[in-house]
């Protein structure tokens, strides 16, 4: 157990005087977890004025994203963030809207993520962060696991820190569909022209608008249509094809929306130049006239780079937590 401290000579109000473990504060089935008196006004924001100091924590998050309702809060349903800040005001006896939780990106229901990342802040300081990593997985469903939290500068923002995102699309190309990939592959029965779709992403890769890849978007905002494609990769391992996109950023389905287009490709219906073409429309009209959306579960967000300034550490703060290995230092069973 590790115990949580206030810098003197602020108190720590409101701290718990020790982390619960994973047996004071049993896993909860996704059903149990209460969203509907959490509101999305401020979520993206660290503008919340508190009277103590706020210390800044960084969370780096994988999950599973069949059973969820995307990363994003919604009142009805489970989505990841809901879960994951269940657990910190269990634990951190803080309000949701203190924890001020926000994600690096808003992936949708159906998408899995092994790099999501997330900050939170919380008015006091902690000793060792490897006590509330143990209760935050303890806690959390086996679907959705902290892979890492450490302290961060205040400069910090998970989204607007953000410098790329790397996301990977898998599609399994056979006849028969292997089971151990269903929930994370796009099955393809058409032999898929592999060359070709590598041809065609290449026309992907620069700073373009991306107009005519986009669904409309489902808040208020009205995103920059421009993005810089870093690089698109087109790998075949086996029955396996895993599409690799680096990006600026992206637009609401733009990843699975330029995948679809390249399965057209890969299956012969359209050339590889038709994508310059469709790029220059900037029109999603243009590209419903050759393709639809692949469907979610063969999306995930891989990793999440940050510009390198904002992801130090601050002076005086706990160690980075990894989790911790558990051994066994003396064999307690008799010995024949």
């Amino acid at each position: 157990m590790n115990k949580a401290s206030a810098p003197a000579p602020v108190p720590a109000v409101g701290l718990p005087s020790v982390l619960p473990s994973a047996l004071e504060y049993p896993r909860l089935p996704i059903s149990s977890y209460n969203c509907s008196n959490l509101t999305c006004d401020g979520q993206d924001k660290d503008t919340k004025k508190l009277n103590l100091p706020t210390f800044k924590w960084r969370l780096v998050i994988a999950y599973d994203g069949t059973r969820f309702s995307g990363w994003q809060y919604q009142q009805s349903t489970p989505t990841v963030q809901c879960i994951i800040e269940e657990a910190l005001t269990r634990i951190t006896k803080l309000e949701r809207k203190d924890l001020l939780l926000v994600g690096a990106g808003r992936t949708d229901a159906g998408v899995h993520a092994w790099g999501q990342v997330a900050h939170f802040i919380t008015p006091f300081n902690y000793d060792s962060l490897e006590g509330i990593h143990k209760a935050l997985n303890g806690l959390l469903p086996s679907d959705i696991r902290v892979r890492e939290i450490s302290s961060a500068v205040p400069e910090f923002h998970a989204r607007f820190s953000v410098k790329s995102k790397i996301y990977h699309y898998k599609i399994y190309n056979d006849t028969i569909m292997d089971p151990f990939h269903r929930e994370y592959a796009y099955h393809s029965v058409h032999k898929l022209n592999v060359a070709a779709m590598r041809d065609a992403a290449k026309h992907f890769v620069g700073k373009h608008d991306f107009s005519a890849f986009a669904n409309a978007s489902r808040n208020d905002r009205v995103p920059n249509p421009v993005k810089k494609i870093f690089h698109f990769n087109v790998n075949e391992m086996g029955p396996l094809v895993q599409l690799e996109v680096e990006g600026s950023g992206f637009l609401y389905r733009q990843v699975r929306n330029m995948v679809a287009l390249l399965l057209q490709v890969g299956r012969e219906a359209v050339p590889p130049d038709i994508v310059p073409k469709i790029l220059g429309s900037q029109d999603r009209k243009e590209l419903a006239k050759y393709s639809l959306s692949v469907p979610p579960h063969g999306l995930c967000l891989l990793v999440v780079k940050y510009n390198e300034d904002h992801l130090g550490l601050p002076p005086g703060g706990p160690a980075t937590s990894f989790g911790r290995h558990h051994s066994i230092s003396k064999c307690k069973l008799p010995c024949f």
